[in-house]
Parts: structure tokens; sequence; C-alpha cells
């Protein structure tokens, strides 16, 4: 990669570094992101524990509970040996 002499080193290695950032862990005020963000937070952590069971060999159980008061689950059906 070519340097441009008015940028360093370090400047360019840091440019190349695109991170998100960080956010404040608290409620979220407004009721369409925080169901946007249920919805997809949620589907996460399903993903995740379905991968976590097969990865690991693992009995997973997982339930999420909205604050509507829906039930989400999810169950590895792990035939035990």
């Amino acid at each position: 990669m070519e340097l441009r002499s008015d940028i360093t080193r370090d400047e360019v290695s840091s440019e190349r570094k695109i991170s998100r950032g960080k956010i404040e862990i608290k409620r979220i005020e407004n009721t369409t992101n925080r169901q946007v963000t249920f919805c997809k937070r949620r589907n996460g952590l399903l993903k995740k524990a379905y991968e976590l069971s097969v990865l690991c060999d693992a009995e997973v159980a997982l339930i999420v509970f909205s604050s509507r008061g829906r039930l989400y689950e999810y169950a590895n059906n792990r035939v035990l040996a």
C-alpha cells in the first residue's frame, strides 16, 4: 500500500479499523426502536443458542418473554444415548 507523505503510518492503520461504537446499556425510550431492537436481538440470541447446542453438543433451553407477555423459546431435542 502506498502512503501519502502527509499521513503517518498510525493514521493509516487507524483508518482501516472500522468498528461499531459502544452503546450505553439503558432502556430504549422510543417504543418503535425498542421493538425493533428486541426482535433483532431476540433472533440473534436464538441463533446463538442453536449454534451453541450444535457446536458444543450441549443441551440448551432458552425462554424469552417480551414486554407484551409473548413467549419465545428454543430447546434442542438431542436424544441422550
